[in-house]
């Protein structure tokens, strides 16, 4: 590392997407070589970061916040760019190398758009997308379904990619009847075989993520807008608490719940959690 103070690339002055890439990534292999943080980090070190950005990034489009989409997209583009540079050091791959692998990969995933195969609805691209994964060596339908996806998310994900092959649900009833199945049986496991219950409730997780997928709910963000209304209320209950100069840990449930009470009456929960 030189002690020497170091210019960045120079970004054009108008728009030109190829010198303003190009800059970015030298930008990249500068922070590589001169910054300390930088060029101690590993693949392994950054995954954490990684998926941290990607919550933030999600945070930005739930609050159609767009300026700071645009930083969190620029953030979840430096660990790209720093995951790449970390394997061309390594000679494993390049930048090019990974968008060329997403180019030709789309080019042969959109044959109804860059080939004279017709497919006309939304669904019958996502069953096509799976068959060619299947051409493309993929030995099973579920495969490329990260392990450590969060569980509502892999849940989700795992009837999606089953249910592009018609291993699916074909009305409401039965998979009603399904929810209610897996609650007596988790009623019976807690009964009588308390070592099942956690697989039952399991079952029940699994059947309720497939109702929610198959009603268009995405489950994560039902459940994160009830863990948002539940904050909003339990807050109510101990700001009202604390202007009645009360100790919320020292009141009983029945007073706690009047309180409760009185915030879902003033509770206006925001159309996106409802």
């Amino acid at each position: 590392m030189s002690n020497q103070v170091v210019s960045p690339p120079t970004l054009p002055q108008g728009p030109n997407l190829g010198i303003t890439f190009q800059a970015y990534i030298e930008l990249v292999r500068i922070l590589r070589k001169e910054c300390p943080w930088d060029r101690k980090q590993t693949h392994e070190s950054l995954s954490h970061l990684l998926i941290e950005e990607s919550y933030e990034t999600l945070d930005a489009i739930q609050q159609k916040n767009f300026t700071e989409l645009k930083k969190e997209l620029g953030d979840l583009l430096l660990h790209i760019a720093m995951h790449s540079e970390i394997a061309n050091e390594d000679n494993k791959f390049s930048i090019e190398d990974v968008i060329r692998s997403n180019f030709n990969k789309l080019v042969h995933r959109h044959p109804h758009v860059f080939g004279d195969k017709t497919i006309e609805t939304s669904d019958d691209v996502k069953r096509n997308w799976e068959q060619l994964k299947k051409q493309e060596g993929r030995t099973s339908t579920l495969e490329g379904v990260p392990q450590h996806l969060p569980a509502l998310l892999r849940a989700q994900r795992i009837q999606e990619k089953v249910s592009a092959i018609g291993f699916d649900w074909k009305d409401t009833a039965p998979m009603l009847d399904k929810i209610k199945e897996e609650v007596l049986e988790f009623v019976e496991a807690m009964e009588h075989e308390p070592d099942k219950a956690s697989l039952e409730f399991g079952d029940i997780l699994f059947s309720l993520v497939n109702a929610g997928r198959f009603f268009g709910i995405s489950p994560e963000k039902a459940l994160q807008a009830t863990n948002d209304k539940f904050t909003r209320r339990f807050n109510y209950v101990e700001k009202t608490a604390l202007a009645q100069s009360r100790k919320i840990d020292e009141m009983s449930l029945d007073e706690m719940d009047l309180l409760w009470d009185e915030a879902k009456k003033l509770d206006q929960i925001p159309s996106h959690a409802s």
